[in-house]
């Protein structure tokens, strides 16, 4: 495995584990998701580059734009909870109290 191939899979696995493991603050996990979603990208686009597949070229463009949408959506996400409860640390929201 080249050494830039093992740099973006162990990115991607350090942001699978803050999503699992630092999920007190809803911040944190938006900042993991961007992390996995980087590092997705990153490799598929050394993959298209590596394997010259012009039928894929368009598929990290596409992933990007996801991702930018769910960024979007998290922080809405994270200004209405912020609104709403007063906090967004994610252990003090449940879904049967209001």
């Amino acid at each position: 495995m080249p050494s830039t191939q093992f740099a973006l899979t162990a990115m991607f696995l350090m942001g699978l584990s803050g999503v699992t493991l630092y999920r007190n603050h809803l911040l944190s996990a938006l900042l993991c998701l961007e992390g996995l979603m980087l590092s997705l990208f990153l490799l598929l686009a050394v993959w298209s580059l590596e394997t010259n597949a012009t039928t894929f070229t368009a598929t990290p463009m596409l992933l990007l734009a996801f991702s930018a949408c769910e960024a979007g959506l998290g922080l809405a996400l994270l200004v209405a909870t912020t609104r709403t409860h007063g906090t967004a640390n994610l252990n003090s929201l449940t879904a049967l109290r209001w």
